[in-house]
């Protein structure tokens, strides 16, 4: 990113260091070379005095704690709702800029929710706060971006399939101990999860609310009319998690304002910040977890007209919900940040 790391270099905190999320934001702001000066890696006093490589060089890890932003430029929060809401007004009050990857703030009305590909000109309205979509909405997004700019949606309909690096360290270990267990006809004993993974699917993610939707589907639907500032965007998601270590996969139905027609829908996606259209049925090409994770894009392919509805599309769309999910869409606002002179 040499176009926006030139200059001075930041004071950089990363709240929630040690977890899966805050492992990939320091790897992240390793391989796209922000301007870090100095790195501050904040946990819980469990993690204290642990070294983590950043720069060429190992930064100890400190304790999380109010009084730990004094000079800090800007601070990642990866560390979990609670902590966001106990923490984070502090570092915005010590002057640090805070973009969380939490709920704690996305609904709130003073705090932008971004997406750089889809609504970075909302972070000229922060008040030392911005937030991170969840990762289903981010993927999500980024596909919807090009179709809505020239068409205008009225209605999205999106089942998930959601891996189970998404609940973090605890699903991936929880699928590598039942999968065998499983294979070898013993009881699957379920933990982080309600009901087996292993080979199983599991339509339930987050609470259930009185509706009946869960709050990760009610996620869905009040952080895209958010992003896309339009509370007339009808949004109807089904969650659902799967047996796979990691990336996202959505199948995704629009009904848009005005016709697309495929040719026009194939080439809007096809030129898309942050999308990679993938799209060959002859060749049996489209987008798979396995070939998504590691990687940034969202991939968007199974691109087809829907004849059941007035303006009807189908896509499938799967990304690395750790990178754009997750840390690479709090760097990329990092680094908008930084373009438009904010930080």
């Amino acid at each position: 990113m040499t176009d926006v790391s030139a200059g001075r270099r930041l004071t950089v905190a990363i709240a929630g260091a040690t977890g899966v999320v805050g492992t990939a934001v320091r790897e992240i702001l390793a391989e796209r070379e922000y301007p870090v000066g100095e790195l501050r890696l904040l946990a819980s006093e469990r993690s204290a005095g642990r070294r983590l490589p950043f720069g060429g060089h190992d930064v100890a890890v400190d304790v999380l704690a109010a009084d730990s932003f004094a000079d800090v430029d800007l601070a990642f929060f990866a560390a979990g709702g609670a902590a966001s809401k106990r923490f984070a007004p502090a570092a915005a009050a010590a002057g640090a800029l805070v973009i969380d990857k939490s709920s704690a703030f996305r609904s709130d009305p003073e705090v932008p929710l971004v997406v750089p590909e889809v609504n970075p000109d909302a972070l000229a309205a922060h008040k030392g706060i911005v937030a991170t979509p969840n990762c289903s909405t981010i993927q999500m997004v980024v596909a919807l971006k090009p179709l809505y700019d020239a068409a205008g949606i009225e209605r999205v309909v999106v089942s998930t399939y959601q891996a189970v690096s998404g609940s973090g360290k605890k699903g991936p270990d929880e699928l590598r101990r039942q999968a065998p267990r499983v294979l070898a006809g013993k009881p699957a004993e379920a933990a982080a999860y309600p009901y087996q993974i292993a080979f199983n699917l599991l339509p339930h993610i987050d609470d259930f609310l009185p509706g009946g939707f869960t709050k990760e589907e009610q996620k869905m639907v009040d952080e895209t009319q958010k992003i896309f500032a339009d509370p007339d965007l009808k949004v109807a998601p089904t969650c659902v998690r799967v047996p796979v270590f990691n990336s996202h996969s959505e199948a995704v139905n629009v009904q848009t304002r005005r016709r697309l027609s495929l040719a026009e829908a194939r080439a809007l996606l096809a030129a898309a910040p942050g999308v990679e259209l993938i799209d060959d049925p002859t060749k049996l090409s489209y987008p798979m977890p396995i070939d998504a994770s590691g990687l940034d894009p969202v991939f968007v392919g199974r691109l087809r007209e829907d004849p059941t509805i007035e303006n009807g599309l189908h896509f499938w769309c799967v990304s690395d919900n750790l990178r754009k999910g997750a840390a690479l869409n709090a760097v990329q606002i990092a680094e908008e940040l930084l373009r438009r002179e904010l930080v």
